[in-house]
């Protein structure tokens, strides 16, 4: 790796210009939020700069005690680096922290961490860590935990673990492990990470929900078995596909509250009622839940019949319905052909998508996997919508008789999504065959199959989710895709602290994802919750990461 510089201004000087083009409209409130607190600056001193109050947290007016029962799928645990689902994290964030939280708001606050520092090129993070904090089985919890922690994200050979995508710049591409000396332990509370190249995403990696922190006696293949964490719940049961139960750790003095942090209830509940979202309304009419995961599509209005109030936020949550460039089907990769990509994406309206896919609770995207919700987006144009060229293409690369075979889930919006795909290829000429899949069995192969959608949650950063599915070798990166010319733009763009300037870069980028078809990337998504009266704390995350301390009963 070489060193480089980071392009723009001073992450220190850029705070200012940062204030300066909120106060000037020119940013969105969450765009500036995330934008500041990820150079360390905290979330009060950032609305203070836009001349505001941080707004109070509405679990603030919680009682203590009561039980939680939440509509979620429940899947089986496995290595949190390898967390591919977000109800994993729901289930082991009672036990297992996160270094820092990532808010609706745009806001990055320290949870674990008291606080970092960023230098100007962002090639030194200085993490700081909190202060009192203890395991619950009564260890010291210091810096030398943080390093471990954020070492094993850095082995890339590690089965399954995208955190290797999270923190590329720490890791030697030649041993697959983190760089030498690029993790330092400065004292019992400060850990120091020495970066070969500028990367403006480390805080936001840390917060995703692949992200947490565990003690080193975790049993790997079951977090279950062994519930050694800094957080103020302890597991009682997990039995995937039917229920998971969280209790307070009584005896155990949590730091959070100290803090003021919550953790109101005595008992969580996540009850799995499968992936058909009229079972849900059952459970809620016939009071066996108090809240859903996520509510969606037309079932959304359906729980406000019930009396059900509802949580919604626009985010980047998306869906992808992508062919895996490196699958082989009867003995040819037939997605391995641009041409074939790009006729499967003239065939598709992506309105129509929306529209039959998730009844317009959302806007139109452009196969691209940045959008309007990140500071660096660019307007490029996407695909043309031309079936009658597409067939033409296809005809071209001598695919024309190939069947394709598009599988999805079997939920609702997946599903709905998927079939409206699969029937504008037909519409366009296409021989297409639809397969359904229990979603028991569907994410044990998640990234293999030939052509299958995807959801995708919201990330803070274009350059973010860019790193994580479409960087060459990452383990999320399903659609096989391998461009160097993108991977170098990409280390290119995570080097410009001022997005206008990362603009620039992300105009080729996002083309390139346009001229190689990668995938069809149809809409972002608003995400819904809804629950019944009387609860506080639980509305719906943007990137649907557990901040499940924060939910109480009112008081």
């Amino acid at each position: 790796m070489t060193n480089k510089t980071l392009t723009g201004a001073p992450l220190h000087s850029a705070v200012g210009i940062y204030v300066k083009d909120a106060n000037a409209g020119k940013l969105s409130r969450r765009e500036f939020m995330a934008r500041t607190t990820a150079l360390g600056v905290t979330s009060a001193a950032a609305y203070g700069l836009l001349g505001l109050t941080q707004p109070a947290a509405a679990a603030g007016h919680a009682q203590q005690g009561g039980t939680m029962r939440m509509q979620m799928e429940v899947r089986a645990l496995k290595d949190p680096r390898a967390f591919d689902w977000t109800q994993m994290a729901y289930v082991t964030a009672g036990w297992l922290e996160y270094l820092v939280e990532y808010n609706s708001d745009g806001s990055f606050e320290p949870m674990l961490l008291s606080g970092w520092e960023v230098n100007d090129d962002a090639t030194t993070y200085t993490l700081s860590i909190r202060q009192g904090v203890t395991w619950n089985n009564g260890d010291a919890f210091t810096a030398e935990d943080v390093a471990r922690v954020i070492t094993d994200w850095c082995d890339s050979e590690a089965e399954g673990n995208s955190m290797a995508g999270r923190m590329s710049a720490l890791v030697d591409a030649d041993t697959g492990k983190a760089i030498e000396g690029g993790i330092e332990v400065v004292d019992a509370s400060t850990v120091r990470l020495n970066l070969p190249l500028s990367d403006i995403t480390l805080i936001a990696g840390m917060s995703d929900y692949p992200a947490a922190v565990y003690h080193s006696s975790i049993d790997r293949e079951n977090p279950a078995n062994t519930p050694v964490g800094t957080g103020p719940y302890m597991i009682e049961s997990n039995e995937v596909g039917v229920k998971a139960v969280l209790v307070r750790n009584e005896g155990f003095e949590w730091w959070g509250y100290a803090e003021g942090k919550g953790a109101y209830l005595d008992r969580i509940e996540y009850i799995d009622y499968g992936t058909d979202p009229s079972a849900w309304v059952a459970a809620a009419a016939a009071d066996e839940v108090d809240m859903t995961f996520e509510t969606v599509g037309d079932f959304v209005n359906v729980f406000e019949t019930i009396g059900y109030e509802r949580s919604e936020v626009p985010s980047g949550a998306t869906i992808v319905i992508r062919p895996n460039q490196a699958a082989e089907v009867n003995g040819i990769k037939p997605y391995a052909d641009v041409r074939v990509r790009k006729a499967i994406a003239m065939a598709v309206n992506n309105e129509v998508c929306l529209e039959l896919g998730y009844a317009n609770q959302g806007i139109v995207a452009r196969n691209q996997h940045v959008g309007p919700m990140h500071p660096e987006y660019a307007d490029v144009a996407g695909t043309p919508f031309d079936p009658e060229g597409a067939l033409a293409l296809l005809t071209e690369a001598g695919m024309q008789d190939f069947e394709m075979e598009i599988s999805s889930i079997d939920d609702d919006w997946r599903k709905n999504t998927t079939d409206a795909v699969a029937a504008q290829l037909r519409d366009a000429g296409f021989n297409v065959k639809r397969t359904i899949i229990p979603g028991s069995t569907f994410w044990n192969d998640w990234t293999d199959y030939p052509f299958s959608s995807t959801n995708w949650n919201h990330r803070p950063l274009g350059t973010q989710v860019l790193g994580l599915a479409y960087r060459t070798g990452e383990a999320w990166n399903e659609f096989a895709f391998s461009n160097a010319e993108f991977d170098a733009l990409l280390d290119e763009a995570n080097a410009i602290a001022d997005a206008d300037a990362r603009r620039e870069v992300m105009v080729k980028i996002q083309q390139i994802l346009v001229d190689e078809a990668v995938t069809i990337l149809p809409y972002w998504r608003t995400i819904y919750r809804h629950a019944k009266p009387g609860f506080v704390g639980w509305e719906m995350h943007i990137a649907y990461l557990p901040q499940i301390y924060k939910i109480g009963i009112a008081a």
